[in-house]
């Protein structure tokens, strides 16, 4: 590959990926690695992946820094930095691709059902510590286990119908929280290489301009819009995970 055609791939992926974290606060890595996962190694596209998810979501706690839900976010943290360590526990010493079909299936057909069932139905009474530890440690765990922290989260948002800006402010935090610590986790393990701060160098300006569009985006789509581009890329990102 010419260094051209790297330069053009890497931002592709970076903005295709920061556009839609940007908007819907999730699937950076759905997206992009669709992209990078082609043409790069895995040992050159996951740090490189995480790392742009890291500063998305920067950007994203940033841009609806109004909207955070701290104390809910908390806990959600908690139960999620519990959850993260088993999982990777879990990851050295079984296969687990049995599960990553099994919870691809089961979002994939909870995407489905909630695009086109004639009849909102909501969870209520469901606002409490321990419940949020809970879903914390569920999305922590299946994070690490499919890199998809806020597919759980985000299914339990939507569950309740919490509007955009509650939802989103509940769960980015969350996000960010499980990424950077996941990143933390493979930066003890292994060192970055030269390769990686350029790659990240040449896909930051499709970085930004992809985040900000896609914030901007955000603020503008309605309730309605806005839950079914959620619900679509959990339905994208349960089939990747068959697939």
């Amino acid at each position: 590959m010419t260094d051209i055609a790297s330069c053009v791939l890497l931002s592709a992926a970076a903005f295709s990926g920061a556009l839609v974290s940007g908007l819907a606060g999730f699937a950076f890595s759905a997206v992009a690695g669709a992209i990078l996962l082609h043409a790069l190694p895995p040992m050159e596209a996951v740090p490189l992946m995480m790392a742009c998810s890291v500063g998305v979501q920067a950007a994203n706690l940033w841009a609806l820094r109004r909207n955070i839900q701290w104390k809910g976010s908390l806990f959600l943290i908690i139960g999620g930095l519990v959850g993260i360590p088993i999982a990777v526990g879990v990851l050295q010493r079984a296969d687990t691709q049995s599960f990553r079909l099994g919870f691809g299936v089961a979002l994939a057909m909870y995407a489905a059902y909630a695009l086109f069932r004639p009849t909102l139905t909501y969870l209520h009474q469901a606002n409490s510590r321990s419940r949020h530890a809970l879903i914390g440690f569920g999305g922590g765990l299946i994070g690490g286990l499919t890199a998809m922290p806020g597919a759980l989260p985000t299914i339990w948002c939507d569950m309740r119908g919490m509007p955009k800006n509650e939802q989103r402010g509940l769960v980015q935090p969350f996000i960010a929280a499980m990424q950077v610590f996941a990143l933390s986790l493979m930066l003890s393990r292994h060192s970055l290489s030269s390769k990686f701060l350029i790659d990240l160098a040449i896909s930051l300006p499709a970085l930004v301009a992809g985040a900000g569009l896609g914030i901007v985006m955000f603020r503008r789509v309605n309730e309605t819009a806005f839950r079914r581009i959620v619900l679509v890329l959990l339905l994208l990102s349960g089939l990747s995970l068959v697939i």
